[in-house]
């Protein structure tokens, strides 16, 4: 059982994997920090300043300041605010991931492209024509 352990964690699949997921969480971190710190500050600044995680609906009853405050006394309350945020979070991060995809593909595009083979010579032509007629005379 041992061994075949061993042979299941050393196959290729569960190095792959291993490393994805690594790769993964520093990836995360990235992308992260692209839509917090750059992205949602540009869409602050669209949408006037507005914190759509300060918008609820307070079914307690009570009045509360913030929404921070609601959750903080265990009023019910309903969060559509937070829900927006992370809909549009979301829709950043895929946008931000589908251009950083895109661009590597095109990277890898480029590279994969062979370049064409240079035209022949003069000399090279000629050569191949007299080989051609030498050819066509021997048979």
């Amino acid at each position: 059982m041992l061994k075949e352990f061993r042979d299941f964690i050393m196959r290729g699949n569960v190095i792959d994997l291993a490393v994805a997921v690594i790769m993964g969480a520093a990836f995360t971190a990235i992308v992260n920090s692209l839509v917090q710190d750059i992205l949602m500050p540009i869409l602050g600044l669209l949408t006037g300043g507005v914190d759509f995680n300060s918008l609820y609906i307070n079914l307690s009853g009570k009045t509360f300041a913030t929404y921070a405050e609601a959750k903080a006394a265990g009023a019910a309350v309903i969060g559509y605010g937070a829900f927006i945020q992370a809909t549009i979070t979301f829709l950043l991060i895929a946008l931000s991931v589908f251009f950083m995809i895109k661009a590597v593909n095109a990277a890898n595009r480029k590279q994969t492209e062979a370049p064409a083979p240079p035209a022949p010579t003069k000399e090279e032509t000629l050569l191949a024509e007299i080989r051609d007629l030498l050819a066509k005379q021997n048979k």
